[in-house]
């Protein structure tokens, strides 16, 4: 359905599963962006005068309610964008439960690193960078926020927050948890669509920090780049999964369903891609056929729901193209490959597919998955690469030497070797080529939203 407006000035919160207006937000007046942005300047000096360590102590004070408000903010979230319940009570969890550990990793990534040689004693320090805009998106409404605004408070900017306006209730009341502890200034919440975003970037900020498409990701680039600002860009994914001739079948095609299907397909690390070699084609297919008949989808609040809908027709309508656009070419639908009523597209398994075919080449960000057989390592290496697109990517074989090969070969910035690409506690969230442009999270990460400055002093000559 499109998404109404009650007036001009509001935007409503539409239910995915039942279509129904959750609540009705006001949007935020163009020309109030500018006004806003003075005023997180302003409040800026006090925060940024502040040291890392105190800024956050102050936002340890949120870590209770936090984790008071995590039913509720999940439960919120969950009613805005369609995640199944307990999953999205676990984003929320997850984000409160990691607050004190994640403040003390990025003050310690922010630390003051000192340099010397004979003649001189330098400091490395971590400054403020200013004003930072967050655009975020509403596949994880919670976490992506809080990833990004939690370093960039650390650091000492002051942050505009706009959320997807699929998501802006969970926005909201997110915002409204950290403000409590915050001064006035420091995070304000913006309220709209792509206008309000656009009007941020072009606004007079220090700090670009987006996750979402591709495509909107490379107008930021080259808004920001009239102006030089900082940008940091988190963008779409086509991962692939490699499947080895000696893989653990049951393994792979439980991890393949999982990540294709898990928040029906819209996860950025989505397993999009699958090649596998010709002679476990059949087997593979058959475990991935049982695992996703066994899938429960439907009302996201039911607690054997494991499949909710897509976060809006619109949404919908463009995986639906890419299937039947597919299928019209040769593909073969191993299962799914119907929509349903409402928001719901049955979570799908493509095979006799290649790269000719959309669905092998843009992101889909839908419960499918696409199976291509491959008859050599360096034939599957070269189809993994053959994408613009390098955010993450698996490969799964018991030869786990030989598996560390192949996933060095692949073009990628997180690549796992029998599980999901993420990393250990403290690795970076990145990507390469057209996925992401800088990073985040990781002591890394956290450094990039701060400005280096280097001080020196000539050192004391012994007589």
């Amino acid at each position: 359905m499109t998404r109404p407006a009650s007036a001009l000035t509001h935007l409503d919160s539409i239910d995915p599963f039942t279509g129904e207006i959750i609540a009705s937000v006001a949007l935020t007046p163009i020309d109030a962006i500018p006004r806003l942005i003075f005023q997180a300047r302003e409040a800026q000096r006090g925060w940024g005068a502040l040291t890392h360590g105190q800024r956050a102590d102050v936002l340890r004070s949120a870590a209770v309610r936090l984790k008071e408000e995590a039913v509720a903010l999940g439960t919120l979230a969950s009613r805005e964008m369609g995640k199944p319940l307990a999953e999205a009570i676990g984003e929320a969890n997850y984000c409160s439960e990691g607050l004190l550990a994640d403040l003390d990793e990025i003050v310690a990534a922010l630390a003051d690193i000192e340099r010397e040689d004979k003649q001189v004693a330098s400091i490395m320090r971590h400054a403020p960078l200013g004003v930072c805009a967050v655009i975020t998106p509403w596949n994880f409404p919670i976490l992506m926020a809080h990833q990004s605004v939690l370093p960039a408070l650390v650091a000492g900017n002051s942050v505009l927050l706009k959320a997807s306006e699929e998501t802006m209730l969970v926005a909201r009341e997110y915002s409204k948890i950290l403000n409590e502890f915050l001064p006035a200034g420091v995070l304000t919440p913006v309220f709209g669509d792509g206008q309000q975003g656009r009007a941020l970037v072009l606004g007079d900020v220090n700090l670009i920090v987006f996750t979402g498409s591709r495509e909107t990701g490379k107008r930021i680039l080259a808004d920001a780049g009239v102006g030089l600002k900082r940008v940091i860009l988190e963008l779409g994914g086509k991962d692939p999964l490699l499947v080895l001739d000696d893989a653990d079948i049951e393994l792979a095609a439980a991890f393949a369903v999982r990540n294709s299907f898990r928040n029906a397909g819209q996860v950025c690390v989505s397993t999009e891609r699958i090649y596998v070699d010709a002679r476990i084609r059949e087997e593979f297919l058959q475990k991935m056929r049982e695992k996703t008949a066994a899938l429960c989808q439907g009302d996201p609040s039911a607690k054997a729901v494991n499949v909710g809908p897509m976060v809006h027709a619109r949404q919908k309508a463009k995986v639906v193209a890419q299937i039947d656009a597919a299928i019209a070419a040769g593909a073969t639908v191993i299962a799914g490959g119907e929509p349903r009523e409402g928001n719901f597209i049955s979570p799908t398994i493509l095979a006799d597919v290649d790269h000719s075919m959309e669905i092998m080449r843009e992101e889909t960000f839908g419960p499918v998955a696409c199976v291509q057989a491959f008859s050599s390592i360096d034939e599957a290496v070269r189809l993994a690469n053959d994408s613009p697109f390098g955010l993450g990517a698996a490969v799964f074989g018991r030869d786990v030497a030989r598996a560390a090969e192949v996933a060095a070969r692949i073009e990628a910035g997180m690549v796992g070797i029998n599980q999901g690409c993420g990393g250990a506690d403290g690795c970076p969230w990145v990507g390469v080529k057209e996925s992401g442009y800088g990073f985040h999270s990781g002591p890394e990460g956290h450094r990039q939203f701060a400005q280096v400055r280097v001080i020196s002093r000539r050192k004391e000559i012994a007589q």
